[in-house]
């Protein structure tokens, strides 16, 4: 088996991104265009198969629940998308992600991350947790279709 991570190609792979998500995530989680231009995005490749993708913004807070801007902040990494094809959920290619995002960040002199999810979604809420992160608050009503609360966490590196 070989894994591979690799930058998606922007603006070329939007399209791809945008599918993958239609995949992953329900319709009212699902990123537009305009929010892709904006991530670093990397695919998770398992032989040659698009099995992970995830994005991140560097140097800013997760304050959308309070606000409507992400605040600048040095040091900082965003990671606001982590997905594993449902075809290979439950085999161990999450904890491949997640351990393969906070490399990402120690590598690329980061200091903390932050993220946020579904409260429903539990099983990235205990990944995170396995791997160190915190939860910082829960905002109710931060998502719609269907109305779930948003939980922020974080990582000090």
């Amino acid at each position: 088996m070989h894994t591979e991570f690799r930058r998606a190609v922007l603006p070329r792979e939007i399209r791809s991104l945008m599918a993958f998500d239609g995949k992953v995530f329900p319709p009212a989680d699902r990123f537009t265009a305009a929010h892709w231009r904006e991530y670093t995005a990397y695919w998770m490749l398992v032989d040659h198969h698009k099995v992970g993708c995830c994005a991140f913004m560097q140097h800013v807070d997760f304050r959308e629940d309070r606000q409507d801007l992400n605040p600048p902040k040095p040091g900082s990494l965003y990671i606001t998308t982590t997905g594993i094809h449902p075809e290979y959920q439950g085999l161990g290619y999450g904890q491949l992600l997640k351990a393969w995002e906070i490399a990402y960040a120690y590598r690329h002199g980061f200091t903390r991350i932050v993220t946020n999810t579904r409260k429903n979604n539990k099983r990235m809420i205990e990944l995170n947790r396995q791997f160190g992160f915190r939860r910082v608050r829960t905002t109710p009503n931060y998502y719609a279709g269907p109305t779930d609360c948003t939980v922020v966490m974080e990582l000090a590196l």
